[in-house]
């Protein structure tokens, strides 16, 4: 795998853009089909291990699927991707029309998933939801950028693989209880602390990649 120019729409198709540097892309060639099935089913199983309290991965889905919309956005203009140094992806754009309905229905879904809960997601909505955020990275070609827009779902996710690995090969537990938001319930945080904090944390990491997309 070689670092290959963004001019070759040949290399592009199969290729991943690496955050923060420009004009870099990794070529996987027949490889990248395998890579891009891996970001959507991890981003569908990783959403779906955060669904576990009230409220708690929808507010995430809208901050990751809103921040994708608006990098889809600007992927599918030449003048904004220009400027700010990005491969440009034709008539990705028109996913930001995808991006609003999701935000719209995960706001009429919120009003009634709030603690307490009187509807919840399920296994369809969180690893539909999920499928959809990486879809959406892939298709942008910034399949790296969402393991930090979506870092909370990444967090969930890895504190699942240590505690199971862990347990495996040691007998012995990480944490109280994995996903890791379970072991600040065993710690005895509130519920409604752990979500509100858990959003902050989506929203702090959405914000530092939007704010260093010019960083090239």
């Amino acid at each position: 795998m070689t670092a290959e120019s963004v001019t070759s729409p040949a290399i592009f198709s199969t290729a991943v853009a690496i955050p923060f540097f420009k004009d870099v892309l990794i070529n996987l060639g027949p490889f990248y089909l395998l890579f891009g099935a891996f970001v959507i089913v991890g981003a569908s199983n990783a959403v779906n291990l955060t669904d576990g309290l009230d409220g708690l991965a929808i507010v995430p889905v809208m901050i990751a699927a809103g921040s994708l919309g608006l990098i889809a956005y600007i992927v599918g203009r030449v003048d904004y991707t220009d400027y700010l140094q990005l491969p440009y992806v034709p008539g990705t754009s028109e996913l930001a029309v995808l991006v609003a309905a999701r935000l719209g229905g995960g706001l009429g879904f919120l009003w009634w998933n709030a603690p307490p809960a009187m509807i919840f997601m399920g296994d369809t909505g969180s690893l539909s939801l999920g499928a959809a955020i990486g879809a959406i990275a892939v298709s942008v070609k910034h399949e790296v950028v969402l393991a930090i827009i979506g870092g909370l779902f990444v967090l969930e996710a890895v504190s699942v693989i240590i505690q199971v690995a862990s347990f495996k090969l040691t007998g012995k537990r990480v944490f109280r209880m994995a996903p890791i938001h379970h072991h600040f319930e065993k710690l005895g945080w509130a519920e409604p602390t752990i979500v509100i904090r858990f959003w902050i944390i989506a929203v702090v990491l959405a914000l530092l990649r939007l704010a260093t997309l010019k960083l090239r």
